[in-house]
């Protein structure tokens, strides 16, 4: 008798694919009973590409107090406490497998893909003046700025107010999931590509 391993041994990622084209080699869904690699990967050029977008997430929680290079939301009771990172994560992915009826873990990987920007806006300078200029997103970068802006909107909707950071990043994952505006996420992809297309 062999037993799968699933994540948090609850849910099973074996049937969970990546649609998008452009991400199916950067979004991981091997199923680790608890996603905690200890930095295993840490110096290997692309090493974020073999963690799982579970760990990833739980990841990007622990730093959530850098927003525009400045703490404004403290960082201290979080950061370098994965277990209590990852406690977080589960419980949010519990409260999204209750809204969507769905595996949770496909829900994440269809809000990654949904909130993940395909251009952005960089500052060229030419004799002193700078131009804004459009350019597309790498895959990598794509990945890692929608988990920024879920955690990021998820500690905006939760800091300092009634609302737990697990229920926050529940809503934050099935807004974006649905592709609905209402999620941070969303609203800054859209705001991206639409302030690249105004520069091109």
């Amino acid at each position: 008798m062999t037993s799968e391993i699933k994540f948090f041994n609850k849910w099973d990622s074996s049937s969970v694919n990546v649609v998008d084209a452009g991400l199916v080699n950067y979004i991981t869904t091997d199923a680790r009973l608890m996603p905690k690699t200890g930095a295993r990967y840490a110096g290997n050029r692309f090493h974020k590409s073999n963690t799982s977008i579970v760990e990833r997430l739980a990841a990007k929680l622990m730093c959530s107090g850098h927003k525009g290079k400045k703490h404004l939301m403290s960082s201290g009771h979080n950061t370098g406490k994965k277990n209590s990172v990852l406690k977080i994560v589960e419980e949010a992915l519990k409260i999204v497998e209750n809204k969507t009826k769905q595996n949770p873990i496909a829900a994440l990987v269809k809000a990654v893909e949904n909130a993940a920007p395909r251009e952005e806006v960089i500052a060229i300078e030419y004799g002193g003046a700078r131009y804004p200029k459009a350019v597309e997103v790498s895959p990598q970068r794509r990945v890692d700025l929608a988990l920024r802006h879920m955690t990021q909107g998820a500690y905006q909707k939760s800091f300092n107010k009634r609302v737990s950071i697990a229920a926050a990043l529940a809503e934050e994952i099935t807004l974006a999931f649905e592709g609905n505006v209402r999620s941070v996420s969303i609203a800054k992809k859209r705001d991206l590509e639409r302030q690249a297309s105004s520069s091109k």
